[in-house]
């Protein structure tokens, strides 16, 4: 078998952070994916600043051969509204593509890889993990995603959860559709539903085009799609037939109650439901949830008890706030659904809440510094 002290389950930006992160650590570290990569991943994908700099990512020398599209503004706007255009002079934001992000970030980190095998079976065995029969770990990561593996080791079950689902889809315009397309790079549009139960987003990063919208009320997805791809049909923003659009499902923070921390086990990034729970936003938050992995990982100097680990818990909510129902849900139990709808609308008619609050406050986080650790 192959012996490792730490296995991390999940090669994305949360399981490729906390790799990075140990990379120095002198323990050794594996990450197992069942995709190959670069994979195809469809995510609205933009990154703030703060991102690059708790990575150590010098964004001119990502920029070379990738998509690094600078976002210095937004369209923001109940859908069907006048938008609020909202300049900042400067950018803010970056827009990715997944498959060269997660690519570069799996390359860097330092780990050995085992990609193309699925996780299929876990053990207990003698204080270790065995993985698949194959592998052996003192510490196993669970970073899968959702739908990972090991926090169903943890006991999580998706089909109990609030979940926000998504579809989305992620083409490259030709010459002609570039031409014809009224989304500018550096202003991506985003336009909320009126229950405030979900938004619908059109991003052009570079010649790349993502469109998508994702909701908190998976049942009724599908029909508030196909009106929001209308919608951005009759308002001129996209002039083409759409391809398919594909769906995905994550937790957001403080509406999950996923157990995060076992004996020789972590879930980090959306295995352990850290999407912002205003944007849905799930890039940033899993990244800085496998930087502080590898922290208490590291600090456990290979006793890797519940004890030991907990200050990982600990480091989450004094990051992250506490995990507890987020406000936006109990809203929407509590007030009239056409109450809601008209305040937003009043809302998000205005410069000063679609700037301080949607933007800066719910999507950007530019009151919260860099992750330093």
């Amino acid at each position: 078998m192959d012996a490792f002290d730490v296995l991390i389950a999940g090669g994305g930006p949360a399981g490729s952070s906390c790799a990075w992160k140990l990379r120095d650590s002198g323990l050794k570290i594996a990450i197992l994916d069942r995709q190959t990569f670069p994979r195809d991943k469809v995510c609205g994908g933009w990154i703030t600043p703060e991102v690059l700099e708790a990575l150590n990512i010098d964004p001119a020398e990502y920029a070379r051969g990738r998509v690094l599209q600078p976002i210095t503004g937004f369209l923001t706007s109940s859908m069907g509204e006048t938008p609020v255009e909202t300049h900042y002079g400067k950018p803010v934001s970056y827009g990715i593509r997944r498959c060269e992000f997660d690519h570069y970030l799996l390359e860097r980190s330092g780990a050995c890889l085992r990609l193309g095998l699925p996780l299929t079976k876990v053990e207990r065995c003698h204080g270790e993990w065995i993985i698949n029969g194959q592998i052996r770990a003192r510490m196993l990561v669970g970073a899968g995603g959702t739908f990972c593996p090991v926090a169903r080791l943890l006991g999580a079950k998706v089909n109990g959860e609030i979940v926000v689902a998504a579809q989305e889809a992620e083409f490259t315009l030709d010459d002609g559709q570039l031409s014809a397309c009224s989304v500018r790079a550096e202003t991506p549009e985003l336009f909320f539903c009126s229950d405030m139960k979900g938004y619908g987003w059109c991003f052009r990063k570079q010649n790349v085009l993502n469109v998508g919208l994702g909701r908190l009320d998976r049942h009724s997805l599908s029909g508030h799609v196909a009106e929001f791809v209308k919608f951005l049909k009759t308002a001129g923003r996209i002039a083409l037939d759409m391809p398919v659009l594909l769906g995905h499902a994550y937790l957001l923070y403080g509406m999950s109650n996923r157990q995060l921390v076992d004996d020789g086990l972590l879930l980090i990034g959306d295995a352990a439901g850290m999407a912002y729970a205003q944007s849905g936003e799930g890039i940033r938050p899993a990244i800085e949830s496998g930087l502080l992995a590898a922290n208490v990982i590291a600090a456990a100097q290979g006793s890797y008890g519940r004890k030991q680990l907990e200050p990982y818990r600990v480091s989450l909510v004094d990051r992250f706030g506490k995990s507890e129902n987020h406000w936006v849900a109990r809203l929407g139990r509590h007030v009239p659904a056409g109450l809601i709808s008209s305040v937003a609308r009043r809302l998000l008619a205005t410069q000063w809440f679609s700037r301080e609050i949607v933007l800066d406050r719910w999507f950007l986080h530019r009151n919260e510094p860099a992750l330093n650790c």
